[in-house]
């Protein structure tokens, strides 16, 4: 297994973070289970914001296993560079999810771009 295919894992994975602040600080119990997307939406500030940073984990994640999958099959770059950049992007999820629980909107989209511009840059190749 290479990095970046235990990157895929990392990415996977870490939108059940934000599940996890979302749920667990309150409120959260055996009768909210029954309909736990319903109690999503009924959360404020920085728990409302964990849920959706976990959205969109769940969203971006595929974007990130295809390119990571495409750029060992395609061989786009060599290994060491692609393992680089998946690493760059779980890092970019992780400081997106920061940025989002701190409501730093502007500083958000600059790493979700960051994180956007690595995907591309598995599917295209870059030289390592």
């Amino acid at each position: 297994m290479t990095i970046a295919y235990w990157c895929v894992l990392a990415a996977i994975a870490l939108p059940y973070f934000s599940t996890f602040f979302a749920k667990f600080q309150g409120g959260f119990g055996p009768k909210q289970n029954h309909n736990p997307r319903e109690f999503l939406e009924t959360l404020e500030g920085s728990r409302k914001r964990a849920h959706w940073a976990q959205l969109n984990g769940f969203e971006i994640a595929p974007a990130f296993a295809a390119a990571v999958i495409i750029a060992h099959l395609a061989a786009t770059s060599p290994q060491g560079t692609i393992d680089g950049i998946a690493l760059a992007f779980v890092a970019s999820r992780l400081l997106f999810t920061l940025c989002y629980l701190a409501d730093w909107a502007s500083a958000r989209t600059l790493v979700w771009a960051f994180g956007m511009g690595c995907i591309v840059a598995l599917f295209v190749g870059v030289s390592g």
